[in-house]
């Protein structure tokens, strides 16, 4: 049987419904970090953060970008956007929630603005 492929939608939040993801998410909100130095923030083997950066890669969450011998993880917050829209369809969020958090995002550095 051949695996439909999932939604974008679906695979972010299948991504966050992980606590281990979301903390990861957390850190790469402060900055881009190595594969090892994110490992070195939980208590679990290499290959565990491994699959978990896999399934946030896959959702779009996050990029690594090889350098030498290292891959840099970075925080891509625009993969939010379809599952924030989404959400502020059903009046979770203030229209103004994700301005402020896009404000926050540029000012640590991390936005990419178009």
């Amino acid at each position: 049987m051949v695996e439909s492929r999932k939604n974008p939608l679906d695979l972010v939040f299948g991504a966050l419904a992980d606590q281990t993801r979301r903390a990861i998410l957390g850190q790469l909100l402060e900055g881009d970090r190595t594969v090892k130095q994110v490992a070195g923030s939980f208590d679990i083997s290499l290959a565990a953060i491994s699959k978990h950066l896999h399934v946030l890669g896959d959702a779009g969450l996050i990029r690594q970008i090889k350098q030498g011998r290292e891959k840099i993880c970075q925080l891509e917050p625009e993969a939010l956007k379809a599952a924030s829209l989404w959400m502020e369809s059903f009046g979770f969020f203030p229209a103004d929630f994700f301005d402020d958090v896009e404000d926050s995002l540029q000012e640590l550095g991390l936005s990419q603005v178009s």
